[in-house]
């Protein structure tokens, strides 16, 4: 069911072994996820175009108190590419919750950051039972996303999707085109660190990988409709914004009257990549209730 792997990223992080999750039904890919740390299970879960290794910094600081384990998923990072897979978000949400259902997690925190967080909220409202709380770090629910980062950006993802020409700049990827993509969803620029930017580029250049990238993308409208499962959450929940992140007021303003019973935080100087600017802040909320 579960097996432990030599660990294909450049990354390691101290004290974590690289899993997979071998798939039950057909169509279904291995899952490869990082696990370590000690006591109840937090499960984290990150965006668009990145993979477990994005809470490489968030990690040291809640190994001591929490069993942790960080999924790629489907399609991402070093998890299997399935040729005609879906990317949808009901699709990922069942891969988070097989996560979760084969590893029998009970008494799970559940931490997101971006389209991670839309996946957090929404497998919470289906596993109650199971979830203890949920952290959801800058939503990706609206229209727009990443796009709204640059004109840079927007020129990107237009093209990516484009009939015709979106395979082709899907599967180029420059070195600096794609610092400067990821640098638009941070304020400290100098939390991209390299290393993390090669193993991004390394896992964009395999083979198969520029479809999953477009069709990714093009599932932006099934995250924005999945906020119709946040008010199904029982758990509680932690809304955890960037004051520069890519959602507007009224996109923040929406989900706290979806979940009104909602702690909401809205951490400054900070953009849509919180986890890598300052991941002290959702360690410290982790750390507080466990």
């Amino acid at each position: 069911m579960s097996a432990t792997i030599d660990n294909p990223s450049g990354i390691s992080i101290a004290g974590f072994g690289s899993h997979v999750l071998e798939p039950r039904e057909p169509g279904q890919g291995r899952l490869r996820y990082l696990k370590g740390g000690t006591g109840a299970p937090l499960v984290l879960l990150h965006t668009v175009r990145t993979q477990a290794e994005h809470f490489r910094h968030l990690i040291p600081l809640v190994q001591q108190r929490y069993t942790v384990y960080a999924l790629d998923l489907p399609g991402m990072g070093h998890s299997e590419i399935v040729p005609g897979a879906s990317y949808q978000e009901p699709v990922m949400r069942a891969a988070v919750k097989s996560l979760i259902t084969r590893l029998d997690l009970r008494d799970v925190s559940l931490l997101g950051e971006s389209m991670g967080a839309v996946l957090a909220l929404t497998t919470a409202a289906d596993l109650p039972e199971r979830v203890r709380r949920v952290v959801a770090i800058n939503p990706y629910d609206y229209a727009g996303g990443i796009a709204r980062s640059s004109v840079l950006a927007r020129f990107i993802v237009t093209g990516v999707l484009a009939p015709g020409i979106g395979p082709l700049l899907a599967g180029l990827e420059p070195r600096p085109i794609m610092r400067a993509v990821l640098k638009g969803g941070l304020v400290d620029t100098t939390a991209l660190r390299d290393d993390y930017l090669d193993e991004l580029l390394k896992v964009g250049h395999r083979p198969g990988y520029p479809i999953v990238a477009r069709a990714v993308y093009a599932s932006l409208p099934s995250l924005i409709a999945a906020r119709s499962r946040y008010r199904a959450a029982s758990a509680p929940v932690h809304l955890l914004y960037g004051e520069k992140d890519w959602s507007r007021a009224s996109d923040r303003q929406a989900n706290k009257q979806l979940l009104p019973s909602a702690e909401f935080t809205e951490v400054p100087g900070t953009g849509h990549f919180l986890a890598l600017e300052r991941p002290d802040v959702p360690a410290r909320l982790l750390n507080q209730v466990a």
